[in-house]
């Protein structure tokens, strides 16, 4: 009795894996073509199978701020003065302040509002100050200063930047955005000789266009370009950087790079020109 009454539960068995795979073949059952219900349960290893994909990028989203902080020595290989442009002398300001090394930074906040458009604000502050001689007398904004004489020189270009760039290109390893940027410039140039001192301050808007390259070569290696620039026949202004990004954290990350800012302006008020460059040290946080 008891081996009959086995056979008969395998056999009930056996009849219901066959209606089963007749159901999921896509058989008729009493006449009735199968429905949604009638397929068979997953077993627990096809449940464990079935994994969900996050959309491409949804990682990005998932930190969608990101604060930067650089520092590092700069030094100044051009900074030439003529106040006013037209009339004042012609000099070389870092004959008076040296070629630096001077201690400079700044401060990136990015927002990425949405999976390919970012915002980006920026503060750097830049202000170097020395003594030195002039080999000459040199007529400046509106006063002459005599040469030989200890000299103080003084020059000041904060710029505070707010931008909007897309994302143009998306590669498994690179990624590539286009934008502008619209800067604020604060610059101030200043000669002091004793009592004597003048000045030449300016304000003014400049918007650049920008590009910002990146290439994830390894896991948890970055290497990012990243330009602002623009033209015109009254004078040019590029920030061009290129660093080497180590993520140690899904929030923390250091680099290291190179930066350059060139540029000035030609024109009846001012000539100036300077050539900048920097060792970046930086360190970034996302959240």
């Amino acid at each position: 009795m008891r081996c009959a009454a086995r056979l008969g539960v395998v056999g009930l068995l056996i009849g219901a894996v066959l209606a089963s795979a007749g159901t999921a073949c896509g058989d008729v059952v009493d006449g009735k073509a199968p429905s949604a219900t009638d397929a068979p349960p997953l077993l627990p290893r096809d449940v464990a199978s079935v994994r969900w994909r996050a959309p491409q990028g949804s990682k990005r989203l998932r930190r969608r701020f990101s604060v930067e902080l650089e520092a590092g020595p700069v030094w100044q290989t051009r900074n030439d003065v003529s106040i006013p442009g037209d009339t004042g002398s012609r000099f070389p300001l870092d004959d008076l302040t040296g070629a630096g090394p001077f201690p400079y930074g700044r401060v990136t906040l990015d927002w990425r509002v949405s999976e390919r458009h970012n915002v980006r604000a920026l503060v750097a502050p830049l202000e170097i100050s020395e003594t030195g001689t002039l080999a000459a007398p040199v007529s400046f904004a509106g006063k002459t200063y005599a040469a030989g004489v200890t000299t103080r020189a003084t020059y000041k270009f904060n710029s505070y930047r707010v931008g909007y760039r897309y994302e143009l290109i998306r590669k498994p390893r690179w990624s590539v955005f286009v934008g502008g940027t619209l800067k604020v410039r604060d610059a101030n140039i200043e000669l002091r000789q004793g009592a004597l001192t003048s000045r030449k301050t300016d304000i003014g808007i400049v918007p650049l266009l920008h590009v910002d390259a990146e290439w994830r070569f390894k896991k948890g290696w970055r290497l990012v370009g990243d330009l602002d620039a623009a033209a015109a026949p009254q004078g040019r202004a590029i920030d061009f950087s290129l660093k080497l990004h180590r993520d140690l954290t899904e929030r923390w990350s250091l680099g290291v790079g190179y930066r350059t800012i060139e540029g000035g302006a030609d024109n009846d008020a001012v000539y100036t020109f300077a050539w900048l460059h920097q060792a970046i040290v930086s360190v970034s946080y996302r959240f």
